[in-house]
């Protein structure tokens, strides 16, 4: 008899797919996309659906920004920051960074082509102004998921205190909860802070060490930017420092770094999202050495203005089906 994990082990690792949202500056965007690889090519990538939306939220803000999209033994899921930023009159980023969404938009699928109704769910705490960015890894040895996001908690520094006095939150740190059905969430705790604050980690877990890349914020003395570092185990206190400043060859200022590892080959990628200057969107580096801290420019063809996501691995009849369901 067959087992479930030969079977897996037989399916053949084919394309990438992006989970990303797009920055519109005359129309009201901020909504699910997917975009689909060219093959097997990390670096040539089309919009599947027409380049139109595949998922909306019309709850909480009515907007979703930086979705991130993982894989686990139940299905997929993909978690989004509620923020609407687009409107008319212009955006308020002070609101939504001090008086903005506590929530997540969550929506699960088991096969990347049906998805559930949006959910809003609750993560940062009373205290906290927004909570951006999140992303999620799964744990098999707990047998859950580890979710984090970024937040700004109010200036007395307790959780639970909703900044009575309306002096707006301090500076942003990356918080991290427990999931295992993406209903039911553990207390936020924090997990990372740096001077001037902090925003959008992504996690690459290897089998001997975890990598993480975040964004220092721009006006933090001798800011890091975007950085690159690396620890023996998640909650390890000893990280080494890779690199700083990834991407400011590109831009003045990047944010949002993604990084994945090419199907079958020693060589992961590393994409920064500018936003500077128009138009806004991502910008690639490689590497052959994960732990070397080095990543060189590479050529990404890439719709622009394509914002701040995720890009996970697939196996051959996975890009089929999105082919067949979505096309570009």
């Amino acid at each position: 008899m067959t087992t479930t994990a030969e079977v897996a082990a037989e399916r053949e690792r084919h394309g990438y797919l992006l989970v990303h949202f797009v920055e519109d500056q005359v129309g009201h965007a901020e909504k699910i996309h997917l975009s689909l690889s060219v093959g097997d090519d990390p670096l040539r990538w089309t919009r599947l659906n027409g380049g139109r939306p595949v998922l909306e939220s019309t709850a909480g803000t009515g907007g979703v920004r930086d979705p991130h999209v993982v894989r686990g033994p139940d299905g997929f899921h993909i978690v989004a920051t509620d923020l609407r930023v687009w409107r008319p009159e212009g955006p308020d980023w002070w609101a939504y960074r001090h008086r903005g969404s506590r929530d997540l938009v969550v929506w699960d699928s088991p096969d990347l082509l049906t998805w559930s109704e949006p959910r809003l769910v609750t993560v940062a705490p009373p205290s906290a102004g927004m909570a951006w960015a999140p992303e999620a890894i799964y744990d098999p040895v707990a047998g859950e998921y580890l979710v984090h996001f970024s937040a700004g908690l109010a200036a007395s520094g307790d959780p639970d205190d909703p900044d009575p006095e309306q002096r707006g939150t301090g500076p942003s740190r990356i918080m991290i909860t427990r999931t295992r059905d993406f209903v039911t969430f553990t207390p936020a705790e924090t997990y990372l802070e740096l001077p001037g604050g902090v925003i959008d980690m992504t996690l690459h877990v290897t089998p001997v060490g975890v990598h993480r890349f975040a964004k220092q914020d721009d006006a933090a003395p001798d800011t890091w930017q975007v950085f690159h570092q690396r620890g023996d185990a998640l909650f390890a206190e000893d990280v080494t420092t890779l690199a700083r400043n990834i991407g400011d060859d590109v831009a003045p200022q990047v944010e949002g770094p993604l990084v994945f590892q090419e199907n079958g080959a020693q060589r992961w990628y590393l994409w920064v999202d500018q936003y500077s200057r128009l138009p806004q969107g991502y910008h690639a580096y490689v590497t052959t050495d994960l732990d070397s801290g080095r990543w060189d420019p590479v050529e990404l063809q890439l719709p622009e203005a394509t914002k701040h996501g995720a890009v996970i691995g697939l196996f051959r009849d996975e890009h089929e089906a999105l082919v067949r369901h979505w096309p570009g």
